[in-house]
C-alpha cells in the first residue's frame, strides 16, 4: 500500500480540511493509471474545497462487499488517514451504503465515494434554478438508497413492534422514502417544464446555425468561448466551473452569424444521477449543427479524454452529430510540440484560449462548416448595373475591382457558394433582360 503524503494544492471553494484519498488497482487496471485518477480526484476535492491529507493506492482482486478493500487494508488506511490529520476520506469508487458505513467505522472519520464529491460540487456550482433543481434530484436520488444507516439506531433500540410490528427506525425510513420519491417526482415535474421553455426557446433559434463547445471538464471551453464572444462566462481553473449552458451569437458581417454554446464538462465515472438530471442540459449539445470536442493539448491524457467525453455523448442524442477537433491550451506547448500535434491530428485546430494562438483560424473554420466555405471568384458586371456591384458588396468581400471591356466590371470576390450562386443568378437575370 502507497501511503507517501502529496504535495497539498490550494483550498478550493473555501478550506474545510483536508481529505485523504483512497484508489484501487484492479486486475485489469495498474498503479500508473490509479494514480492519474488520484490526481483528477485531488482536483475534484480542492475543487470542493479540501486540502489533500495524502493518499493510498490498494491492490484489489475482487471487492470486498463489506468494506469493498480487505479489513487489513481498512485498518491501515484508516490510521495513516487519521495520522495525517485529515477530516474526511475520500474512495474513488461507487460505495455502497453499508461499505460507508463500516469504513466509516473502522477510519473512525467520515466517507465520502467519487460520486457522492461529484454531488457536492454539482450543488455548490448550481447557479440558475434549473441547475439546481437537477442537481437536487440528483442528491436525492443518491441518498434514497443510502437511507438505511440513519435510522438503524431507532430499531436497535426499540426493536420490532408485538406479532412482527415495523420498528421506530424502519418506520422512519419507509416515511423518508415516501417524502423523497414525492419530492423527485415534483422535480421532474419542474425540470420537464423547464425543458418545455428551453425547446421553445430552440425553435426561435433554429433558423440560425449553431456550434456547441463539449468536452472533459477543465479544458478551457469557457475560456474559448469567451475569447471568440467575449461573454463574460465564469472562468475558473477548476473542475465543473461550469455548469449551465451558455449561448451567445457570433457575428461575422457579411457572411453572417451562428450561435455558440458553452455545456458542462465531463469527467471519468460521472455518476449516473447527473447524467440522468442533467439530460436537459446535455441535450442543448444535441440541437447544434457542429460539436466542437475541446481537448487539452498539454494534458498527459488528454486523448482519453477526448474518448471519456465521446462516451458521454453516445448517451445523449447528440452521438452522431459532426464534429470539430480543437486542442486548446497551445501555450502550454513547445513549437516542436505543437508541430508534431498538427502533423500527427491533422484534423485536428491547435489554439490556446490565453494568447489567442489559431483562435482566428478556427472561428473560419467553424464558419466555414455552418454558413459554407468561402472561395475566391470573379465576376464581369455590365457597366449599366451598379445595384449589382451593391448586391455583390452586400454579400461578399470584394478584394478588387477592375475594368472590363465596354466599361463592364471585373471583380474578384471572396464569398461563399450561396452568396456565389445568388450572384449569379442575378448576373444571368441581368443579360437576360439586355437581350
Amino acid at each position: 500500500m502507497s501511503t507517501e503524503p502529496r504535495p497539498v494544492p490550494g483550498a478550493g471553494a473555501g478550506d474545510r480540511g483536508s481529505a485523504y484519498l483512497v484508489g484501487m488497482v484492479w486486475p485489469k487496471s495498474s498503479a500508473t493509471t490509479v494514480e492519474e485518477h488520484l490526481d483528477e480526484l485531488a482536483a475534484l476535492a480542492d475543487t470542493a474545497g479540501f486540502r489533500e491529507a495524502g493518499r493510498a493506492i490498494l491492490p484489489l482482486r475482487e471487492p470486498s462487499p463489506a468494506t469493498l478493500m480487505g479489513k487489513g487494508q481498512a485498518a491501515d488506511v484508516g490510521a495513516v488517514a487519521r495520522g495525517s490529520g485529515a477530516s474526511l476520506v475520500i474512495v474513488d469508487e461507487d460505495l455502497s451504503p453499508a461499505q460507508v458505513k463500516n469504513l466509516e467505522k473502522t477510519f473512525e472519520l467520515p466517507v465520502v465515494d467519487r460520486a457522492g464529491l461529484i454531488i457536492d460540487i454539482f450543488a455548490a456550482r448550481a447557479r440558475s434554478r434549473e441547475s439546481r433543481t437537477q442537481v437536487e434530484m440528483a442528491q436525492l436520488q443518491y441518498l434514497l438508497p443510502r437511507l438505511a444507516g440513519r435510522w438503524a439506531h431507532l430499531s436497535r433500540q426499540v426493536g420490532g413492534g408485538p406479532g412482527g410490528t415495523k420498528g421506530e427506525g424502519e418506520k422512519q425510513i419507509e416515511l423518508d422514502r415516501r417524502m423523497i420519491r414525492h419530492r423527485i417526482d415534483h422535480l421532474r415535474r419542474d425540470i420537464a417544464r423547464v425543458g418545455k421553455a428551453r425547446e421553445v426557446r430552440r425553435h426561435g433559434r433554429a433558423a440560425t446555425p449553431q456550434a456547441a463547445f463539449v468536452g472533459y471538464t477543465n479544458v478551457g471551453k469557457s475560456s474559448l468561448f469567451n475569447a471568440i464572444v467575449s461573454a463574460g462566462v465564469f472562468v475558473e481553473d477548476r473542475l465543473f466551473a461550469t455548469l449551465d449552458p451558455t449561448v451567445r451569437k457570433v457575428e461575422l458581417g457579411k457572411r453572417g452569424a451562428f450561435l455558440l454554446k458553452d455545456t458542462v464538462g465531463f469527467i471519468r465515472k460521472l455518476p449516473h444521477h447527473l447524467v440522468a438530471s442533467f439530460r436537459t442540459t446535455f441535450d442543448e449539445a444535441a440541437e447544434a449543427d457542429l460539436l466542437l470536442l475541446v481537448v487539452d493539448a498539454s494534458h498527459p491524457s488528454g486523448l482519453e479524454q477526448m474518448e471519456i467525453a465521446e462516451a458521454v455523448l453516445r448517451e445523449t442524442a447528440a452521438a452522431d452529430l459532426p464534429r470539430l477537433l480543437v486542442f486548446n491550451k497551445a501555450d502550454r506547448l513547445s513549437a516542436e510540440e505543437r508541430d508534431w500535434l498538427a502533423e500527427r491530428r491533422p484534423e485536428g485546430h491547435v489554439v490556446s484560449a490565453r494568447t489567442g494562438h489559431g483562435v482566428h483560424d478556427l472561428v473560419r473554420a467553424i464558419a466555414d462548416r455552418l454558413l459554407g466555405r468561402e472561395t475566391l471568384a470573379t465576376l464581369e458586371l455590365p457597366a449599366e448595373r451598379g445595384d449589382l456591384l451593391a448586391r455583390a458588396d452586400r454579400l461578399a468581400t470584394i478584394e478588387r475591382v477592375d475594368p472590363g471591356p465596354d466599361g463592364a466590371l471585373h471583380l474578384t470576390l471572396r464569398a461563399t457558394e450561396h452568396a456565389l450562386d445568388e450572384l449569379r443568378r442575378a448576373l444571368d437575370g441581368a443579360e437576360e433582360g439586355t437581350r
